[in-house]
């Protein structure tokens, strides 16, 4: 370079340890080409001097020597021998420089090249002094050639070196060799940035990290599970993986974090759906690195949240790179036979009661609404909920209904519940019954979890019940009953939008129905459960088989369902054997007898309006009890249609008006009565 640079003074400004040690080494080298090309000054016109060729000619071994011993020589040169001294010894106690060469393993060669990239990026002027140690203005970049006449290396860069397998610097595209002496070398911004201490998140990387101290503070919400991993890891030799299984919003993460706060580490928590959104297999591969990275600078150990997407490669590519690493997702993944890694699968139980009231009670002030105090939210839905209690408890409850059954809406309706104990009139023995496993079903957490009783219910936890009878003895009613007596919401399924023709789609759509249901406390009704509920037959052909395979599929479903089910239908005897001894309760409606008709006639005939009119005149109430044999559905019919033939006579409702009502509601039925039934008049 026939242009001479006056090398800046020799300086120790607090700077970091690799911009500092990087800099002086370029001051004292500086000094040395000075010394050099202060021969070719007298040169007129002619662009390559006799004193360069023979520099460039002489033994190299020769020239380092000569080297060595101008900077022992001169006065300025000693001066920064002693500075450089100064910032290695320094650069030994810089907390950043010590974790990136610790982190990496990186050799005295890849952190001198490191360093060198890393100046350039962090000062970009450095690069035009890059380009005068070059003595080439176009090579204003950190190169291996360079690194190696700074920092006193001859060892070639090795292919497989950690700058490029940790994309601590990369070559700049299409500058051909990476290993090559001149390869322009460029620091990877974010890593610049950290050594320099600089707060920010690399942009590459989705991330969030739970603090050991704040994990440490929180209740461990399944012992059971964090007491397994924590045995686990201590008994075996790292590299270790934990897979950690639950439905999302389950409180996967904080579980692990309450693991690593054990153990003083901070999680990481890494989404795998950012990483594979819209992106190549190598991009994924890049971003998959950069995540293994930022943990390994932050000293915090890796969650990979929803693993189940991560390729076989980003898998590959995880395998053994940390000592400890967790993956979270929804279902057990099928990972290949580790060859160096101890890997352990794990599923959280889901919140107890106590455990959802504590978890609330965290999170706000407000009391657990009455109407979701059965539900079974997960640690993210208690969360969200809360976030909405100062609201009122229809606001906690409608976020709830939204969060965790919005989907199937088109596969079950809620029922309104208008009806209390008062308002059904049922035999002695079957409101006992209904009494009874209202009981069991409020009853349920207390029995099961408080009492541990929950051993004896390993296939589910959930209460069964047939409602069996003919057409118009309270079983919808009783379901509505029941339904407002245990504070839950009443859902029909939809039997026109469950059942479908198509193999398979039957049984998709009851999922959707049960996963909807069971977590909402609510009462599931099925009505003409006989159509869903058949008894299996003999197979003669694919249609039989696949029949069979679905009422398989619903005996078991039922039986691992976890909420309330209530099964209505007027053909018991159609039913599965297998499936009736999988109910808790078989109630059987009975047509009403003369005492329940009678309360029944009373109770839906009623003797005054709401603004105190008379309606009635001479009832015969044990004439009608006695000598009409109905149902409660026909009864309240019955009474409405003698309702409306008053009102269009303007009178009170006369006998004549609900025979002449019952006369018509006995041919819907099929029946009709003989001229000797109406010849005696009833007497009130």
């Amino acid at each position: 370079m026939s242009a001479l640079v006056q090398p800046p003074e020799p300086s120790v400004a607090s700077e970091p340890a690799f911009l500092a040690r990087t800099r002086l080494r370029a001051q004292r080298r500086a000094l040395w080409l000075h010394a050099q090309w202060s021969s070719d000054a007298s040169a007129k016109g002619i662009a390559i001097t006799h004193d360069e060729v023979d520099r460039t000619l002489n033994d190299p071994a020769e020239t380092a020597e000569r080297e060595a011993g101008f900077y022992e020589q001169n006065r300025e040169t000693r001066e920064l021998t002693r500075l450089i001294a100064e910032a290695d010894s320094a650069a030994l106690s810089d907390a950043r420089w010590a974790t990136l060469r610790q982190a990496f393993g990186l050799t005295a060669e890849e952190s001198g090249l490191l360093g060198l990239a890393a100046a350039v990026a962090a000062d970009p002027a450095f690069g035009r002094v890059c380009g005068y140690l070059h003595d080439d203005a176009s090579a204003c970049y950190a190169t291996p050639l360079l690194a190696a006449a700074l920092f006193g290396w001859r060892e070639p860069l090795r292919v497989d070196s950690a700058l490029a397998r940790w994309r601590l610097a990369h070559v700049a595209p299409g500058a051909g060799n990476p290993c090559s002496s001149y390869a322009p070398w460029i620091a990877d911004p974010y890593i610049v940035q950290w050594l320099r201490g600089e707060q920010g998140i690399d942009p590459v990387v989705s991330a969030e990290t739970i603090s050991a101290t704040y994990a440490a503070q929180l209740e461990i919400l399944d012992p059971e599970t964090h007491h397994a991993m924590r045995n686990f890891i201590a008994a075996v030799r790292p590299p270790v993986e934990i897979e950690l299984t639950a439905a999302a919003g389950a409180g996967k993460r904080t579980l692990a974090a309450q693991v690593c706060a054990e153990m003083g580490a901070d999680l990481m928590v890494v989404d795998a759906r950012t990483m594979a959104a819209e992106s190549t297999p190598a991009q994924t591969l890049e971003r998959v690195v950069h995540a293994l990275r930022a943990a390994r600078l932050e000293h915090a150990i890796l969650y990979w949240n929803y693993a189940d997407l991560l390729d076989r490669y980003a898998r590959q590519s995880i395998e053994g790179a940390c000592e400890l690493a967790f993956f979270g997702s929804e279902a057990p993944g099928k990972a290949s036979a580790p060859a160096r890694v101890a890997r352990a699968s794990f599923r959280m139980r889901p919140l107890g009661q106590a455990q959802r009231l504590r978890l609330w009670g965290q999170f706000t002030g407000e009391p657990l609404p009455e109407a979701i105090r059965g539900w079974r939210l997960r640690p993210a839905e208690i969360r969200a909920a809360a976030q909405v209690a100062s609201a009122g408890p229809e606001a906690v409850a409608e976020a709830c209904r939204g969060m965790l059954h919005n989907e199937p809406g088109e596969l079950f309706t809620p029922l309104p519940c208008p009806y209390a104990w008062d308002d059904i009139v049922l035999a002695h023995g079957v409101r006992k019954q209904l009494v009874e496993l209202t009981a069991q079903a409020r009853l349920g957490a207390a029995v099961l979890e408080e009492w541990g009783f929950e051993r004896l219910c390993r296939m589910g936890r959930g209460l069964n019940v047939l409602f069996a009878g003919p057409s118009g003895t309270g079983k919808t009613m009783a379901a509505q009953v029941v339904a407002r007596a245990l504070g839950r919401e009443l859902y029909r399924v939809d039997l026109a939008g469950v059942v479908n023709k198509y193999i398979g789609e039957t049984e998709k759509r009851l999922k959707l129905v049960f996963e909807a249901c069971e977590r909402s406390a609510v009462v599931l009704f099925f009505d003409e459960a006989d159509a869903l509920f058949g008894q299996r037959t003999q197979v003669k052909e694919a249609h039989d088989r696949y029949a069979n395979i679905q009422i398989d599929y619903l005996l078991q479903r039922m039986e691992q369902f976890d909420g309330v089910a209530i099964l209505a239908t007027n053909r018991k005897n159609d039913l599965d054997a297998a499936f009736l001894r999988r109910l808790r309760f078989i109630v059987d409606f009975l047509p009403p007898g003369p005492p329940e008709r009678l309360a029944l006639w009373r109770q839906s005939l009623a003797e005054r309006s709401p603004t105190g009119e008379e309606l009635l005149d001479t009832i015969a109430w044990e004439w009608l009890a006695e000598n009409l044999v109905l149902t409660g559905a026909d009864i309240k019919a019955i009474a409405l249609a003698g309702a409306f033939l008053a009102r269009a006579e303007g009178s009170r409702i006369r006998m004549d008006h609900l025979l002449h009502a019952a006369r018509r509601e006995m041919h819907k039925h099929g029946a009709s009565w003989r001229a000797s039934d109406w010849s005696a008049k009833p007497h009130a």
